[in-house]
């Protein structure tokens, strides 16, 4: 698991230590349901309800199994809240155009359009190095992605073309990653992945284009499956790890899908025609 990760599930189960008061082993599913209370009437997202359910469950995972600790998990199956399943958002062509006619400062032109041709994530553009550029073969190298994997992206002309322009005049140092913040007292620091956020919330503000930075990559992965490209690729490309996450762009009313009905389609009606046609042997 990564640090963040980790950090995340330990102070997940220090609110719910805090709030149970009890000893772990009395604990039960009541308490449990209780606690789910708690966070519903705190307006969390049932998908963040989620995260702390699992957190407490793999916790009694730890104790039966590692400490070897004779009890029930209290956070039995059923438990978890339904989590609706939205589309992925993407922007149409004329948007992106728009939002990056607002986009002025080179640093962020080269991050937004590395997410948009690269389906870079924001902390893969927060922690991508210098290293990790290889403009000879079109190609960047991703360290420690989602799940800490590495992955290989390929980098089209005007993300590179962006890219190059922003370290022409990327202020010299011997920081390795390569997105600075560029004022303040953290200037020469490496942005943060609330900073990346932050520049694109201002953008989407000034530009009146309702846009993130997930729907860069969403926007990205929908165009290359408009292009005919391959879904494993795409799948490759976006780094998920089951072909299911890259599937549910299949969903989107894409050019995709209308060109394949109709070229099918099109098979289907020839053949129909063809065995209704008369038998000039009759």
């Amino acid at each position: 698991m990564s640090v963040h990760t980790v950090k995340n599930y330990l102070h997940r189960l220090q609110r719910f230590v805090v709030w149970v008061a009890m000893p772990v082993e009395e604990i039960g599913s009541a308490d449990i349901k209780r606690y789910i209370d708690v966070l519903l009437d705190k307006r969390l997202t049932a998908q963040t309800v989620n995260g702390h359910l699992i957190a407490i469950r793999r916790f009694y995972g730890y104790l039966i199994d590692e400490e070897e600790i004779s009890l029930d998990n209290p956070v039995t199956r059923g438990m978890a809240l339904r989590i609706p399943s939205p589309l992925p958002q993407h922007l149409q062509d004329r948007d992106a155009t728009r939002f990056f006619e607002y986009v002025k400062k080179p640093r962020d032109i080269a991050m937004f359009m590395l997410m948009l041709r690269c389906g870079l994530r924001v902390e893969e553009i927060s922690n991508l190095t210098l290293g990790g550029i290889d403009y000879n073969r079109s190609q960047i190298m991703v360290k420690c992605g989602k799940g800490n994997k590495d992955r290989v992206v390929y980098i089209s002309n005007d993300a590179a073309s962006a890219l190059a322009q922003y370290l022409r005049k990327r202020m010299v140092t011997k920081e390795q990653r390569i997105f600075l913040v560029e004022k303040g007292l953290s200037r020469g620091q490496p942005i943060s992945v609330r900073g990346i956020q932050k520049r694109i919330e201002y953008y989407s503000r000034k530009s009146g284009i309702k846009v993130s930075c997930h729907q860069l990559r969403h926007t990205m992965a929908t165009q290359l499956l408009n292009a005919d490209a391959d879904l494993v690729t795409i799948q490759d490309l976006l780094g998920h790890s089951r072909i299911k996450t890259t599937q549910r762009y299949c969903r989107l009313s894409n050019n995709k899908a209308q060109r394949d009905y109709f070229r099918a389609m099109e098979k289907i009606m020839v053949k129909a025609t063809n065995e209704f046609l008369p038998d000039d042997g009759c």
